[in-house]
């Protein structure tokens, strides 16, 4: 979701859900002030990337349904976007204030382990190669853009071409550990991150060896 783009006209739309009611098509093509068609198709857009979700609510006696319209909290992220890079580095100090690097260790550790479980808990495969492709599906039916090459030796690198993280990246990376150290919790093997996207590659890469 994190690299999912918005139009402007969805844009207009979003602004007119958050914080709203549910709206119907025909209360958005009034707010809005384009066609009906036009509000049709960018909510359908909207709804294809989680930014907004509609519920059905029958009528009394044989009118037909009606379909609301509601923002949903990516939608909020999206608009907040801005925000969440001016606190998000605030938190991350207000952490290394009070504790230290020793406590963001810990924290940087906790969440990764609290991602583990979340996925280990999904996965079946004993071998190693068997649950990074597991974890690999996982992450892609949830959004993530996740690319496997394997070499002659058996060596894989793995392309996370998109991240979850974006918005909480701390001037020192510190966040960047989390994704390093799920890896190894889940797939049980050594894992070396070669590049990261906040260090200008286009993708984070890892490297791992499974045989």
């Amino acid at each position: 979701m994190s690299d999912v783009t918005i139009t402007v006209a969805g844009l207009r739309i979003v602004k007119l859900l958050v914080g709203n009611p549910p709206q119907t098509v025909a209360e958005l093509t009034r707010s809005a002030g384009v066609t009906r068609t036009a509000v049709t198709e960018q909510l359908g857009e909207l709804q294809a990337a989680g930014f907004v979700e509609r519920e059905t609510q029958r009528t009394s006696g044989r009118g037909r349904p009606r379909h609301l319209y509601r923002a949903t909290n990516a939608a909020l992220s999206l608009l907040f976007a801005g925000n969440q890079r001016l606190l998000v580095p605030a938190i991350w100090q207000a952490i290394h204030d009070l504790g230290g690097d020793d406590l963001i260790k810990k924290v940087i550790n906790r969440v990764s382990r609290s991602l583990a479980e979340h996925y280990n808990s999904k996965i079946t495969a004993k071998r190693p190669r068997d649950r990074l492709r597991q974890l690999i599906d996982l992450l892609t039916a949830e959004g993530k853009l996740v690319d496997v090459v394997e070499d002659k030796g058996g060596k894989l690198t793995i392309h996370k071409r998109s991240c979850p993280f974006i918005s909480m990246v701390d001037p020192n990376l510190h966040i960047c550990q989390v994704d390093q150290e799920m890896l190894v919790a889940v797939v049980g093997r050594p894992i070396r991150q070669i590049s990261s996207r906040h260090e200008g590659a286009p993708c984070c890469t890892f490297e791992i060896a499974v045989r």
